[in-house]
């Protein structure tokens, strides 16, 4: 017997073992217990058939963890060493957009951190469940007052492959848009133009851009990489806001590309950079 419980690390058989999950709840039914569960690498939640799943051994989570802190680290050192090349061959300094993050994972929200730190980036990570993130985000934006604020969290679709445009077949799409919303109108209050990415695993694309996003996931309802958020800070962070940033500069960034972050460009927002005396 699998003996699954809360907190178990398992991976589901009918989907090819394609995605490691924590259990994070057990409903019980009187037909099959069904566990509802979270992506460990992915931003997903989903649920399954307590029978469906089967436990993982500490050496693949372990292996998949150093495979997610490699790839973290690979990306951070690539555009540390662009990065000081560049500003080495200018001799200026930067200003960089401010960058306000909120994230429904704990976990996430540290290595997030921990992201924008090592790059150089002010950015302010919030660690907020998605469906309080709504009522959260318009003080928080006038306490912090960001160029660029990030949404996300864990998302996805409860029935695959039916009810693309229907708002309650996602799991937090709904809170998403809604904290979308509020943001705009801290803008409207404010007269402030946010540069907004939001969604996470397969999202309701549509609906986010709707709401105002400028960027969001997930447009093919796909699995979208951990980075892609933050590569969407760091680009718009790191552009001048003489120019301006559309899907087709970040494509090559992001892992699955316009089938998992599509969206409508944003003016960057680094200050013109101020030559040394």
């Amino acid at each position: 017997m699998n003996h699954i419980r809360k907190g178990s690390i398992v991976v589901r058989k009918s989907h090819l073992k394609d995605v490691i999950f924590k259990v994070t709840k057990i409903i019980k039914t009187d037909y099959n217990d069904i566990a509802i569960l979270e992506g460990i690498i992915e931003r997903v939640v989903a649920d399954s058939p307590i029978d469906d799943l089967e436990l993982v051994s500490p050496n693949a989570v372990k292996d998949a963890f150093n495979k997610f802190e490699t790839k973290i680290n690979n990306r951070i050192k690539e555009n540390l060493s662009l990065k000081l090349d560049k500003n080495r061959q200018l001799k200026k300094t930067i200003i960089t957009g401010k960058i306000l993050h909120l994230d429904g994972d704990k976990k996430y929200s540290s290595k997030s951190y921990y992201y924008y730190k090592k790059l150089g980036l002010n950015a302010v990570v919030k660690n907020i469940a998605e469906y309080k993130q709504p009522k959260a985000v318009y003080s928080l934006l006038k306490i912090y007052n960001p160029d660029i604020l990030i949404i996300t969290g864990h998302d996805g679709m409860i029935k695959r492959n039916m009810g693309y445009y229907d708002i309650y077949n996602y799991r937090n799409s709904r809170h998403f848009v809604e904290t979308v919303k509020e943001a705009r109108r801290y803008d409207a209050d404010f007269n402030k133009n946010t540069v907004i990415f939001a969604g996470a695993c397969q999202s309701y694309f549509e609906a986010l851009i709707s709401a105002g996003a400028n960027f969001a996931s997930s447009p093919a309802r796909i699995l979208i990489d951990f980075l892609d958020p933050l590569v969407i800070a760091e680009k718009v962070a790191f552009t001048e806001n003489t120019k301006y940033v559309t899907i087709d500069d970040l494509v090559s960034d992001l892992r699955d590309g316009k089938r998992g972050v599509d969206g409508i460009g944003a003016n960057g927002k680094m200050s013109s950079p101020v030559t040394f005396l």
